[in-house]
């Protein structure tokens, strides 16, 4: 199976955007971390007043440096809602993100991975109705690995897992109930709780049936490009008988 990857820089309404298209020589990276935003700065010499009083409005500096390779902000600030955001145009069209967003001389620069090559021309299709875009790269990607620098975001690893739910989760995983051999069963896992057995394991199973399913996008691109089937043993004691 082949994987899709596109990278292209769009441009519409965005205050990190904007300060980048006023100040061309700055790198502004952006990650979505749950409910904020951290934004990284940097830019080359020595900032002007009025940069860095843009960029005190950003949010709460959570450091900042000037020396001799120039200027070094990282910003935390309110997450703007997402509500048909361009991340959520990625997801509807069965792509996965890949932070972080970079804006850099007016444009917001973004790269994704698909499965299917029609999502990724659906996708810019879709974007191309209402805002300037231009396509920098459309790569199929066989035979290598992801890079690690790929990260999955932790709050849709546990999208729609409850409390309780991960409470059970925990519990058992501190206690050694996923080691091999097990440390502990369910029945003692329930008894160090309020509920009863019957009750825990619904808990837990349904915790692990969420995580499961929330991973799924990723586990299938971290094996999407694998070439053999490691659990095939059949298929390799075929491989390895000699030729007649």
């Amino acid at each position: 199976m082949s994987l899709y990857e596109a990278s292209f820089r769009v441009k519409h309404e965005c205050p990190y955007r904007e300060i980048s298209e006023r100040y061309p020589d700055l790198t502004i990276r952006e990650w979505y971390l749950n409910d904020c935003q951290v934004i990284e700065i940097t830019a080359p010499g020595s900032p002007t007043e009025d940069l860095l009083e843009e960029i005190d409005e950003l949010g709460t500096v959570l450091h900042e440096s000037i020396d001799e390779s120039g200027l070094h902000v990282v910003t935390q600030s309110c997450l703007c809602s997402l509500e048909d955001s361009i991340i959520e145009r990625f997801e509807s069209y069965n792509s996965l993100y890949q932070p972080p967003t970079i804006h850099r001389q007016g444009w917001e620069h973004y790269t994704v991975i698909a499965f299917d090559e029609g999502d990724v021309r659906d996708l810019l299709q879709d974007l191309e109705a209402d805002r300037d875009i231009e396509v920098l790269s459309k790569t199929a990607i066989t035979e290598q690995r992801i890079p690690h620098s790929m990260l999955a975001p932790v709050d849709q690893l546990f999208e729609a897992v409850t409390e309780r739910q991960l409470a059970a989760l925990r519990l058992a995983l501190e206690s050694g109930y996923y080691e091999q051999p097990r440390k502990t069963s369910l029945r003692e896992l329930a008894d160090r709780t309020s509920v009863a057995r019957s009750t825990y394991e619904e808990h837990l199973r349904k915790a692990e049936n969420k995580l499961l399913t929330n991973a799924g996008q990723f586990l299938r691109l971290v094996t999407a490009t694998s070439t053999a089937d490691p659990l095939d043993v059949e298929g390799r004691r075929r491989n390895e008988q000699p030729a007649d």
